[in-house]
């Protein structure tokens, strides 16, 4: 009887780490989904630091020269200089 509890504990114990490596955590569809996942964060990532840097490079320009806040102030809010004549074009439709 010793003889055939040692392979069915084998099979037992072969079927349980065979049913971890498909439905368990860390199984095959859970490190495919988490790797898809990864890659989705990576590229979010990639665009939050453009942005970034490129916020990074107009807050050292604004810092830097005063041209840069003239142009804001001109095409935001519409701002002229003294003894200036502001003309505004309006397309036809």
């Amino acid at each position: 009887m010793a003889t055939r509890i040692v392979p069915l504990l084998l099979v037992a114990l072969l079927a349980i780490v065979h049913g971890q490596l498909w439905f368990g955590p860390g199984s095959v569809g859970n490190v495919g989904e988490m790797q898809r996942r990864l890659r989705e964060q990576q590229s979010a990532n990639v665009a939050a630091q453009q942005r970034n840097e490129r916020l990074a490079a107009e807050v050292r320009d604004l810092r830097e020269g005063l041209e840069m806040v003239e142009e804001k102030a001109r095409l935001e809010l519409g701002m002229v200089k003294p003894n200036e004549v502001y003309i505004n074009v309006v397309a036809p439709r």
